[in-house]
Order: structure tokens, then C-alpha cells, then sequence
């Protein structure tokens, strides 16, 4: 037995900004940007905060799942981006939800962030510490893009995925067949600073990216990783029903379709609408296959992430 997806909620920011109104900031075009990552649109927030699009992404995923806040004593939420250190965002949601009891805490393995909040949330409900999780990835990469950077403002996207984890079964039944790597050698490959140095000096406050390096990363490593996913679950690769990948470019998902030798069918992607959101894109992506009825119950999936660090990982999951 498995721990399970129970509810599931997303949020974009109201502010829609296309591949034309890029091509005004930075020498490119519509068809340059939606050849090379398959990005259209992207959502920028403007208004919204980490915290506030958290929280109603949560709120959301809350009133899928048929529950009330106060069943919830575990929050987790992944970011790199919060408008500020302390308190952690997931302490705002919870005030934000007015849950008196509850652990707390953000994680940060950027885009594989809601992997390593869904392997924590699901190891603490398998040791009988918590029952019902919120899992979150919440994201405002606008704060940190460069908008004279072609190789990245084409790129990334703001917004929120939220998801309520709980088990059916007793947590001595649980199984957890879920991965994560890291490789902190190759952290160059994506990079963003905050603040000053030891000599006050600015850092550089961008997000800066090897296109390249990230791209035969990630080809490589997630098709490795959902083979080691798939073969701690017992399944093999044609059971899956869906893989719900992180949306970094569409070209990356297509080559790992084509790695594994399955259908893109089975790769469904939203990155065209919301463009990279970090660890926000796949709870997103999640909630859109839900709200869109593609997920039916006993369904297999697997889910996986990539992203600075550099990090990596998947889960299997039963619907």
C-alpha cells in the first residue's frame, strides 16, 4: 500500500505575459521561444506572494480532498523564491489556514522540490507522525529573472501547486518507493545568490543557467531515475499510466518519451501555459489532470523532477 493523493490545488497569478511581449524585452520571437522549450505564455505575479498563492493553492487542495484544515498536521512547502527568510512560508499557510496544531517547515531542492516534500511528508505519516500531509510548491522565479537574459526570462513562470497526502492503511503497511539524488559538483550549471558576500559586495542576484548542461543532465538522469523508481514499485515501464514530469522544456520531455520508448501521450505537459515554475510545476500540472478528469482510480503513475543543485527523483504513485 501506498500514500496516497487525496486532494489536489493550484493558483496562478491573474498577469499573463506571452512570447511577444518577451521579444519586445530581449532579440527573439514567438517562434524562436516556443521552438526551442515550447513555452507560450507565462503567468507573472504582480500582487502575489509566495505565501498568498501557497495558501490558495492549499486551500484549494484542501476542499478537493472533502477535508477540514484542522485534520492537516503536517505542512510542507518548497521553494527557492520567498519574498523573505523568516517566518517560513509554510508557517504563513498555516496561519493563513488557522491551524492551531502542526509541523512546519519549507524544503529547498529547487525543481525537485515537491519530490523531496512528498518523500518527507510520506516517510512521517509511514513512522506515525503525522496522518494527513499538505505538500506545496510555491514559486515567484519573477523576482530573480533577468530580464535582458534571453538564455533565462523566456523561461520561468510564477504560481503555486498544492497537494494533501494520507494513508489508507496502517503505517507499518506503507510502502515508499521513491528516489532522490543530488550532485552538488555540477551546481554550477544553475545558480542564483541573494544578499551580500563577506566583503559586502553584491552577489549576483540571477538566475543564471547553462542551457546545455542542464539539458543532457536531465536527459540522462530522469530516465535513470524513474528505471529505479519502477523497479522498487515492481512495475514496468509500459504500466505506467502517466508520467508527470517537471516542466522545463518541452524538448526535454520528448527526449526522455523517446529514451524510455514510450508515446508522448503518456507525458502530459502544461509548461506551454505557465512556462518553468520550479517546484511549483508539477503539483500544478497534477492538479490540471485532475480537475481535467484525465486520473481514474487505480491508476499508476510516476512523477519526477529535475533541477539546480543539481537534484533529481521520482515517485510511484497509485490514483
Amino acid at each position: 500500500m501506498y500514500v496516497k493523493i487525496v486532494g489536489t490545488g493550484s493558483f496562478l497569478p491573474e498577469r499573463v505575459v506571452d512570447n511577444f511581449e518577451i521579444a519586445r524585452m530581449v532579440d527573439t520571437s514567438d517562434e524562436w521561444i516556443q521552438t526551442r522549450t515550447g513555452i507560450k505564455t507565462r503567468h507573472i505575479a504582480t500582487k502575489e506572494t509566495v505565501a498568498s498563492m501557497a495558501t490558495e493553492a492549499a486551500r484549494k487542495a484542501v476542499a478537493d480532498a472533502g477535508i477540514s484544515p484542522e485534520e492537516i498536521d503536517l505542512i510542507i512547502v518548497s521553494t527557492v523564491s520567498a519574498e523573505q527568510s523568516l517566518p517560513c512560508v509554510a508557517c504563513e499557510v498555516q496561519k493563513a489556514l488557522g491551524i492551531s496544531q502542526v509541523t512546519a517547515f519549507d524544503v529547498n531542492s529547487a525543481c525537485s522540490g515537491f519530490i523531496t516534500g512528498y518523500q518527507m511528508a510520506a516517510g512521517q505519516i509511514k513512522a506515525g507522525l503525522a496522518k494527513t500531509a499538505l505538500v506545496i510548491g510555491s514559486e515567484c522565479l519573477s523576482n530573480g529573472v533577468d530580464w535582458t537574459d534571453r538564455g533565462t526570462c523566456i523561461l520561468f513562470g510564477d504560481g503555486a501547486g498544492a497537494a494533501v497526502l494520507r494513508a489508507d492503511c496502517a503505517p507499518e503497511e506503507l510502502c515508499i518507493p521513491c528516489v532522490l539524488h543530488a550532485d552538488g559538483s555540477q551546481g554550477e550549471a544553475l545558480t542564483c545568490s541573494l544578499g551580500h558576500g563577506k566583503d559586502k559586495v553584491p552577489y549576483d542576484e540571477y538566475y543564471r543557467m547553462d542551457g546545455k548542461a542542464i539539458f543532457k543532465f536531465a536527459t540522462r538522469k530522469v530516465p535513470e531515475v524513474i528505471r529505479e523508481v519502477l523497479e522498487l514499485s515492481g512495475h514496468t515501464v509500459e504500466e505506467i499510466d502517466y508520467f508527470v514530469l517537471h516542466q522545463a522544456n518541452k524538448r526535454i520531455i520528448d527526449a526522455i518519451a523517446k529514451r524510455l520508448r514510450q508515446d508522448e501521450s503518456k507525458f502530459p505537459m502544461n509548461i506551454m501555459d505557465n512556462g518553468n515554475i520550479s517546484s511549483a510545476c508539477i503539483p500544478m500540472l497534477l492538479d490540471d489532470m485532475n480537475r481535467k478528469g484525465m486520473l481514474k482510480p487505480g491508476m499508476k503513475l510516476v512523477l519526477a523532477g529535475f533541477g539546480a543543485g543539481l537534484t533529481w527523483g521520482g515517485f510511484y504513485l497509485e490514483w
